[in-house]
């Protein structure tokens, strides 16, 4: 059964659709999933910070996320963040697809590695070498769909993914500037690597609701950030919703595993 998996925060919104949450147990703890379908075809929906955001980013049980939505059988997923803007040349409330990762501590919220291959002698153990983590081809697809939907989307640039649940200070972002990062949250770089692991193919759309510290000379003001994570929900169902009706599965796209065991 084709099924597009989805990953979104608690202001994510895959429209006006009804859905059916249920429990589903992994070795990595237990995460609620949340499936039905849109104009026909089949999703399952998982709130990365549950509802209500009980979770902040330091909490966010990535592992179980993700192999909730692999036991469940997902061909592949799209997860949406909203982010701060690093780059200042790109006006906020902008999409971004995005086609790099910047993730060089490769660690849980807890700290642990970012690995499903943490058993020694696990005849699956293996290295992630990915020359991309996220799916051309799904890219393709989302970018069809934003255009389907009459939503404009920028087509690249580097995600940066900090550990949080702090927010950067001005040097830490000029760091990931000069790093070439486009936008940061702290979700997505856990998520790109996990699903690569299980080899599905994995994409991010991100929306920018303000700039991160130091990349203007004063904040976004706090009403701006907040009307633009409100813009965002409508932004993320649309798109989605276009995804979800003409999805195609593909294979897993962005490199392979080098098992160890076999």
């Amino acid at each position: 059964m084709t099924r597009l998996g989805i990953i979104g925060g608690t202001n994510a919104s895959v429209g006006d659709v009804d859905l059916e949450a249920a429990v589903v147990a992994t070795a990595y703890g237990a995460c609620v999933v949340e499936t039905g379908t849109i104009a026909g075809a089949k999703v399952a929906f998982v709130r990365r910070h549950r509802a209500g955001h009980e979770l902040l980013s330091s909490a966010v049980t990535h592992r179980a996320n993700v192999r909730a939505l692999a036991d469940i059988g997902v061909d592949a997923i799209v997860a949406t963040t909203v982010c701060g803007i690093i780059d200042p040349r790109i006006a906020l409330g902008v999409p971004i697809l995005f086609d790099d990762l910047h993730f060089p501590d490769n660690r849980l919220p807890d700290g642990s590695p970012c690995t499903f291959f943490d058993e020694p002698g696990d005849p699956d153990r293996g290295h992630l070498i990915a020359p991309t983590p996220f799916s051309p081809a799904l890219r393709v697809q989302l970018l069809d769909a934003a255009a389907r939907a009459g939503v404009e989307v920028r087509d690249g640039g580097t995600y940066i993914h900090a550990l949080g649940p702090r927010f950067n200070t001005k040097a830490e972002i000029a760091h990931f500037a000069a790093c070439g990062g486009t936008a940061v949250s702290q979700t997505a770089g856990p998520e790109a690597v996990l699903a690569g692991e299980l080899e599905i193919p994995y994409c991010l759309l991100g929306f920018g609701v303000d700039y991160a510290n130091g990349v203007t000379a004063d904040p976004t003001p706090a009403e701006i950030l907040g009307a633009n994570v409100e813009r965002s929900k409508g932004v993320f169902a649309a798109v989605l919703t276009e995804l979800a009706t003409g999805f195609r599965p593909m294979g897993f796209d962005t490199g392979f595993i080098y098992r160890m065991g076999r």
